[in-house]
């Protein structure tokens, strides 16, 4: 146990915010089947020494928002353990790049050059996927490997701690709206950028930026998470129930 949270430099803050008995319990049942993958020379993504990334960047304090994918990129040299996230040398990604068109005709930005978006993950935007890990070439291969265990303590943690963003994008992120409570954190709904789905309603949601809508006959104006080069935005959302007011500083650089 000891052995496997240093060699594979799982965040202290996060090891306390979640629990160290939790923690323990969590990679004693993980730590075999990681060691198995490995034994039998299965190539997955991230690399190990990245599982983690996100959380590295972004602790539980910090953490303004949270943005869920689904699992890592499963062709070689795209995961960095950044969800949505490859290295500024590897070519974006579709669904990035259909982010970053929503965010270029949302806040009319210049389109970002690269996919590194370690930058957001510095500023309190965690970038996290349900399943840190993938077999190559087999996307959702690892859902079963106990993954979700980690994520759903950290999302529901962080939902205890109030005052987050939860920007859930397609049919599996908003699965995990029953382990967010909505009376002191926001959440912000809209299709999956992937190309498959991002014509549903993905481009168009205006979440980077600002705009205005008539809600129970009254004229709101709200900004959502947004990101432009060297500019200061902010993130207010209106959930339904209550008009719950969030504010967040994102910064792409």
């Amino acid at each position: 146990m000891a052995i496997f949270l240093k060699n594979f430099n799982f965040p202290e803050h996060w090891k306390n915010a979640l629990g160290a008995s939790f923690c323990d319990d969590f990679f004693g049942d993980l730590t075999p089947r990681l060691d198995e993958l490995i034994h039998d020379d299965v190539k997955f993504f991230p690399p190990i020494d990245r599982l983690f990334q996100a959380l590295h960047l972004t602790s539980f304090l910090d953490t303004k928002v949270l943005m869920l994918g689904q699992d890592p990129y499963h062709k070689f040299g795209q995961a960095n353990g950044i969800a949505f996230s490859v290295n500024r040398n590897i070519t974006i990604p579709p669904s990035l790049k259909n982010i970053y068109l929503e965010l270029t005709e949302d806040v009319k930005c210049s389109n970002p050059t690269h996919g590194d978006l370690s930058f957001w993950s510095q500023q309190g935007v965690l970038l996290l996927n349900s399943s840190l890990s993938v077999e190559e070439g087999k996307p959702n291969s690892h859902r079963n490997l106990g993954w979700t265990t980690l994520t759903n303590k950290i999302i529901s943690k962080l939902s205890e701690r109030g005052g987050v963003i939860f920007v859930l994008w397609g049919n599996f992120a908003q699965k995990k709206m029953n382990l967010i409570d909505g009376q002191c954190n926001d959440i912000l709904l809209a299709p999956h950028p992937s190309p498959l789905s991002c014509y549903r309603g993905f481009f168009g949601q205006k979440i980077h930026g600002s705009k205005r809508e008539v809600m129970d006959g009254v004229l709101v104006k709200y900004h959502c998470i947004a990101h432009q080069l060297n500019s200061f935005f902010f993130v207010q959302s209106f959930p339904k129930e209550q008009k719950l007011l969030l504010r967040v500083r994102l910064v792409l650089k």
